[in-house]
């Protein structure tokens, strides 16, 4: 199953996500957007940040995870690209990101993406897994 794909849109940038559960789903979005924001390719992790939220939906929960993680990105100068999940449920979240400073890294910079949306934002779920258009304001 491929994490994720490039969706048309018509103004900003939006990705298809896919996951064989909730877990994967999460960290497949997070994958896709750091994808999107810089190359990833060979990269090894130096830096590590413990991210624990709640929000009242998955939906809601997926958002505050990609926007927590952006934030990050651009306070810390960090590019996130593996991820850890010790807890999910439908409404909080308990995980460990893993990524590099941008520092020695500034070349591999693509897209900046502002926020994750909540444009048309459903999760689906069902019995060959999870699949989630996400759409980022750029």
């Amino acid at each position: 199953m491929k994490r994720y794909e490039q969706i048309p849109h018509t103004a900003d940038v939006a990705i298809r996500v896919y996951g064989k559960d909730l877990k994967e789903l999460f960290i497949n979005a997070a994958f896709g957007m750091f994808d999107i924001i810089a190359d990833l390719e060979g990269l090894k992790s130096s830096v590590s940040i413990d991210v624990n939220l709640k929000a009242p939906s998955k939906e809601e929960l997926l958002v505050s995870w990609l926007d927590e993680l952006l934030y990050n990105f651009y306070t810390k100068g960090i590019i996130f690209f593996e991820f850890d999940i010790s807890f999910l449920s439908e409404e909080q979240l308990m995980i460990k990101a893993y990524g590099r400073h941008i520092g020695e890294n500034r070349n591999r910079l693509k897209t900046e993406i502002k926020a994750a949306t909540y444009h048309d934002l459903n999760i689906k779920q069902s019995d060959k897994g999870c699949s989630v258009d996400i759409v980022f304001d750029v």
